[in-house]
């Protein structure tokens, strides 16, 4: 800070001061009476010499003298005086001095200190020597540049200026700030006052003003409410941060020309321009919609004081609160309401809520569904109503339990009772602060069904692999049987009279083979030689049996379909299908009306997209042929279509049927790579739809080529190459050996695998082994596994697996020079098989 003392200096060099003048002139007055003093003196003594007849010599040294006497009273009387009256300045001076608080300082023009008052000497320590300065910068040791602000400060004072600085120093570990003022000493050329005043708790008092200032400048800015005032026009006077960035504009911007209607969407007419109510008042309280100058709106509520000054003066202070998040909170908590309202009845689980006292609150839409009961008449019953009376106690206590403060440890089965019955488990828990109980209710009808289900295909997996056992054994038995006839047949030809016996033996023996065929057929385990076919020349050629076996009352009606395709099917397999179908076909309508009926077996292309449910399986996308077998019987009773396809399940009287029928259709469909799907309405009659899968093109004239190259006719059956032949069935591997034996060939026979492996590993260099005939099943060793090891000898052995099993079991364990001859087998399909694998 400078202050100009050029009037000072006008004043105080080279003009007299006004004190000095008024000092002259009462001098010249004394002076002037001295003189009037001594006139009269002089006279007086002049008279005296007159009337006393005194010399005047003595008269005039008299007066000489006295006026010399007069002249050095009035000076020692004026040095005295003045000499007082400046030793009386100095002392006032002095004690002002020593009074100040301040520290002050005196020096002259060569910065040498005259005079220091004693809070000088207390805080500048000052030692001897030293100039005024570099007293003064020893306090400010830490400030490189204190010297040089002093030497500037000394500066403006020699020009009459007087110019304060404020300096930082260092003392005891606390920081200590100084005002430092140089001004000039009045009357003193180059001489200058100098002047320490402590500020440090000037300072922090100010720091700690200013920081709580900007903390409130802070809080108000930032507060989650906004703040204003507006003056009488409606002009903003005062508005915090958060009103401004709710409105979109600076608060530079609201105070310079914002007008508090601009901002509110809908003012209210007529009235003032700071009120925000129509009504006015000095307390306002209004929700409205404030804008901001992009047209972006938000709810808000005011709350508005009005105060008049006087003189037409008015202010208002109000408090801003927007609505918009109470209002998105409000939305979001309907939201939530109504999204666990949705979750609460839209779940797939029943839920109740029921009270302290076991009454029914609440319950879903599911829940209502499993008691057959509508929502409204469950609500406010009694829970334990709900429940099968055999389950109750056990509930009750479970809720009991619960109610105590205990866990449900596991979910409880049990059966839910109204208008209808449903087994369900449930869960309970207890609301936390609340005694209202929640219980949740999983529908176990489908699970129970999918346990029926599995069981029963347990049971089916059972009879299956009994049913593939059985026919194992049987069609080695049947083999020995059919391979005996041949041999038979070789010496007792046509005419003798054991060749009828020996024929009806061989033909009894084909019928149970036949048999055979359909157990493994049941159990999918028979063997198939699909070929490609054309299901129109399927249904022609076999309408003519069809015909015959459903009586001339019936009529049989057939429907090609157009862009079949080719399908790749089992041709005798096949025609049994349809024969089954049409039997039962034919004894359902036989049970509806005995004057006959109508058959119709249709066929028709079929495409699907996706995955369809068709009868207890799921058919996958593709393209397919459908043959639909609809008869006009009596048609096939809910409780047993689940059932139909069961094995021994026949609902025909004791003796009129076995009950594999259907079961072998659906295993030689499945078998095929198909599905059956059921229809039936009872009294109107069945419909039994097959799907086969259709061929393209190219698979089509790929299996017309590998079975062109397989119609091969071998007319010559003899041969004579070594054949190692392992069978554990005594009657077949006899037969066997002897059929080849008679064709030319050299047999090696072995009971069991381990023997096999001996008579293979015991042959010299020159008994080379050319063929290897083994059984799959036997005890011990299988097949698979003689050939295995045999095949570790002599990869290149080519090897014929027989077995009463399907090839798919052997599937893992065929290859190159792998074949397979189906039991049972006659001595030509022996011999041919044998020949046609020996001349690959």
């Amino acid at each position: 800070m400078r202050v100009d003392h050029t009037e000072f200096i006008q004043k105080h060099h080279g003009t007299i001061a006004p004190d000095k003048q008024r000092e002259r002139r009462n001098a010249m007055k004394g002076l002037m009476l001295s003189a009037l003093g001594m006139a009269l003196y002089v006279l007086g003594c002049i008279g005296v010499a007159i009337v006393f007849d005194i010399s005047m010599q003595t008269v005039v040294i008299a007066a000489f003298s006295f006026f010399v006497a007069m002249v050095l009273a009035f000076f020692i009387n004026r040095y005295r005086s003045a000499l007082s009256a400046h030793e009386t300045q100095r002392q006032l001076i002095m004690e002002v001095l020593e009074g100040s608080r301040g520290a002050r300082l005196i020096t002259d023009g060569a910065d040498n200190p005259i005079y220091m008052n004693q809070k000088f000497m207390e805080i500048c320590a000052p030692k001897a020597g030293e100039s005024g300065l570099d007293t003064l910068s020893a306090l400010f040791k830490t400030n490189d540049e204190a010297h040089a602000h002093f030497r500037n400060l000394a500066d403006q004072a020699r020009r009459g200026l007087t110019d304060t600085i404020e300096l930082k120093s260092v003392g005891d570990n606390r920081a200590l700030w100084f005002m430092v003022t140089a001004q000039p000493v009045a009357g003193w050329a180059g001489y200058i006052h100098w002047r320490l005043d402590d500020i440090t708790q000037q300072r922090e008092v100010n720091r700690s003003i200013r920081e709580e200032r900007e903390k409130l400048i802070d809080f108000t800015d930032n507060a989650p409410v906004g703040f204003f005032s507006a003056d009488e026009q409606g002009r903003f006077v005062f508005v915090n941060g958060t009103l401004a960035r709710w409105l979109g504009e600076s608060i530079e911007t609201l105070l310079e020309g914002g007008h508090l209607h601009t901002f509110i969407q809908d003012p209210p007419q007529n009235a003032k321009p700071y009120d925000v109510s129509e009504k006015g008042g000095e307390r306002q309280v209004q929700e409205l919609t404030m804008k901001g100058p992009g047209g972006k709106t938000f709810l808000a509520s005011i709350s508005q004081s009005v105060v008049d000054e006087g003189g037409g003066r008015v202010r208002t202070r109000a408090i801003v609160h927007d609505l918009t998040s109470e209002k998105e909170m409000s939305q979001a908590l309907k939201a939530s309401e109504d999204r666990f309202q949705r979750f609460f009845e839209e779940a797939p689980l029943g839920i109740i809520i029921i009270d302290s006292d076991g009454k029914v609150e609440d319950c879903n839409a599911a829940l209502a569904g499993m008691v057959g009961t509508a929502q409204d008449k469950v609500e406010g019953r009694d829970f334990k109503t709900l429940i099968l009376k055999d389950d109750q106690s056990k509930v009750m206590d479970a809720l009991a339990r619960i109610e105590q403060g205990g866990q449900m440890n596991a979910p409880i089965e049990i059966t839910l009772k109204d208008k209808k019955e449903t087994a369900v488990q449930l869960y309970a828990r207890k609301f936390k602060g609340n005694d209202s109980l929640v219980l949740h209710f999983i529908d176990l009808t489908e699970q129970k069904e999918l346990e029926e289900k599995f069981v029963q295909s347990q049971k089916m997996q059972a009879i299956g692999q009994l049913a593939g056992g059985i026919a194992h054994d049987f069609n080695n038995l049947l083999t020995a049987i059919i391979g005996y006839c041949d041999l038979l047949f070789l010496r007792h030809k046509a005419g003798d009279p054991s060749f009828g016996d020996i024929m009806q033996i061989k033909q009894n023996s084909n019928r149970a083979a036949n048999l055979v065929r359909q157990l493994l057929a049941f159990s999918r385990q028979q063997t198939l030689r699909p070929k490609v076919h054309d299901v129109s020349d399927i249904l022609t050629e076999v309408s003519y049996l069809l015909r015959r076996l459903i009586g001339a009352n019936i009529e049989l009606e057939l429907v090609h379909g157009q862009d079949l395709g080719l399908v790749k099917v089992d041709i005798g397999q096949m025609e049994q299908v349809l024969i089954n179908l049409a039997v039962n076909a034919r004894d359902a309508m036989a049970e509806t009306d005995s004057s006959g009926g109508k058959l119709t077996i249709s066929t028709t292309p079929f495409a699907n997209d996706k995955t369809i449910r068709v009868a207890n399986d799921d058919m996958p996308a593709g393209r397919w042929v459908r043959v639909d077998v609809t008869d006009t019987g009596c048609g096939i009773p809910e409780e047993n279509l689940a059932r139909i396809l069961e094995p021994f399940f026949t609902t025909k009287g004791v003796g009129q049927g076995t009950g594999l029928g259907l079961a072998t259709v659906y295993g030689i469909i499945r078998q095929t790579g198909g599905y059956l799907d059921i229809k039936s309405k009872v009294g109107q009659g069945t419909t039994f739809s097959i799907y086969l899968p259709r061929l393209s093109d190219e698979e089509a004239a790929e299996a017309d080529t590998d079975e062109a190259e397989d119609e091969t006719i071998v007319k010559d059956l003899t041969g004579t190459a070594r054949i190692l032949l392992v069978e554990d069935e005594d009657a077949v591997r006899s037969f066997s050996a002897r059929a080849l034996t008679n064709k030319g060939y050299q047999v090696l026979e072995a009971e069991s695998g381990e023997v096999g492996l001996e008579v293979f590993q015991g042959q010299g260099d020159g008994d080379v082994i050319d063929l290897l005939i083994t059984d799959v099943i036997m005890p011990g060793m299988d097949g698979p596994t003689l050939a295995e090891k045999i095949r570790a000898a002599n990869k290149d052995l080519k090897i014929i697996f027989i077995s009463g099993y399907t090839e798919d079991k052997l599937k893992d364990h065929m290859g190159e020079n792998i074949y397979f001859l189906p039991k049972p087998f006659t001595l030509k399909q022996l011999a041919s098989k044998v020949k046609e694998v020996l001349e690959e």
